[in-house]
């Protein structure tokens, strides 16, 4: 006789041990998701020029947009399919700058960036022209524009010691013993330190801005913007979100509803976009705790875990505005610091992505080091020259037809 009884698919009032466990891993998904890099979403639209409280609203929209698409397209496909907001994009406008025409341009961008995610479910030629631009570059890319982003932690030691090194500490330990909570935890470590500054310098926190918000702004387009802007978040959601999440979903033995997923996304994206919501995406990291065995073994039952992960992003939601509130308030450095942490295994996974092919190191090493050097011209970010750079370096140093490289 086994243990315990086999997993049934009959409804049954009241949840049992077994049924629960894609209700808990749904939760545990959108908790590790929304406080793993909601810093860097803040970070990011606070350097395109969002004052606090489109800050706030930016957060606000793609946390809704991310719980409603999900809730849709995990009820429609019963695949366990999560989605989550652009932190690779996010990175990217952090270290972007705010374009010419300010904060109503970057929303233009970001509307921009999810017209052609849709269109990437609408025109098949347009998902194989992205699959062509090589990983590398784009890891690359995306490798280049973390890197000032990811220096803020350790920066931070330098000029506010006493505010970075509790918050790195506990990072490190929680690396060590509970990788999957580490930056959960610096986040909560660096809320303490923020608490205990306001308290101790009497600073009131407004009950106002506590009541999450959307602020409407009227997207500006400009050239600009679509290049430097536009274009480079397209990317580097598609080649670090949205492909890789495809492949995680397959390695878990389900096919991704590709068409439904870039149309949903997209038009959450272009829904988001005047309220400050930058990109939306399939999730690839936090993915796997809503497609995996914490699910629960009843495979056919573990699409809900991506629906319960949408109803607690909703949830989330509410509590958006708060965290803004409290982490305007930090000391300079400190919100840069939080992100900084948790994209350095982003960084790490697209340094060793670029540089995999011993054979095609030179054109992702041009690439990356334009990306990082922060260069604007004519208006346009480093990232777009970047894979311009990269691409024709590539192009450059190619072996010519019937002719062996030494």
């Amino acid at each position: 006789m086994p243990k315990s009884p086999a997993p049934t698919t009959a409804a049954k009032p009241g949840l049992t041990r077994t049924d629960s466990r894609p209700v808990v891993a749904g939760i545990v998904t959108a908790l590790v998701g929304f406080t793993s890099s909601f810093a860097v979403v803040l970070a990011g639209l606070k350097a395109v020029g969002a004052d606090p409280a489109q800050a706030a609203s930016g957060l606000l929209a793609v946390t809704l947009t991310v719980g409603l698409g999900v809730l849709v397209l995990a009820w429609r496909s019963r695949v366990p399919v999560t989605l989550a907001w652009s932190t690779p994009g996010a990175a990217l406008l952090a270290s972007s700058g705010v374009p010419d025409g300010g904060w109503p341009a970057a929303l233009g961008a970001f509307l921009g960036a999810g017209l052609l995610l849709a269109m990437t479910g609408l025109v098949p030629a347009l998902g194989r022209l992205m699959a062509r631009i090589p990983t590398s570059l784009a890891q690359a890319m995306l490798a280049g524009v973390l890197l000032q982003l990811c220096l803020a932690p350790f920066k931070a030691l330098g000029s506010a010691p006493a505010f970075a090194a509790p918050v790195i500490l506990c990072w490190l330990l929680m690396m060590k013993f509970a990788p999957r909570w580490a930056v959960p935890a610096a986040l909560l470590a660096a809320l303490g330190v923020i608490g205990i500054t306001l308290v101790s310098a009497g600073t009131p926190v407004e009950p106002a801005g506590l009541v999450p918000a959307l602020a409407w702004t009227t997207p500006a387009f400009s050239l600009q913007a679509m290049a430097g802007l536009a274009l480079p978040l397209f990317v580097v959601t598609m080649a670090s979100q949205n492909i890789p999440g495809v492949a995680l979903l397959r390695s878990f033995g389900y096919e991704a509803p590709w068409r439904s997923a870039m149309l949903v996304t997209g038009a959450g994206t272009v829904a988001g976009a005047p309220f400050g919501g930058h990109a939306i995406n399939l999730a690839a990291l936090s993915a796997a705790l809503a497609a995996g065995e914490e699910a629960g073994r009843d495979r056919s039952r573990r699409w809900i875990a991506g629906f319960t992960s949408g109803l607690a992003y909703l949830v989330l939601a509410a509590f958006s505005a708060a965290l803004v509130s409290v982490v305007s308030k930090a000391p300079a450095g400190m919100l840069e610091a939080v992100a900084g942490l948790a994209l350095l295994g982003t960084l790490a996974s697209a340094v060793s992505a670029a540089l995999a092919d011993p054979d095609d190191r030179i054109a992702p090493a041009v690439t990356f080091l334009m990306a990082a050097s922060g260069l604007a011209f004519a208006g346009i970010g480093s990232a777009f020259w970047a894979l311009l750079a990269g691409l024709l370096v590539r192009l450059a140093l190619r072996p010519r037809p019937g002719k062996k490289s030494a």
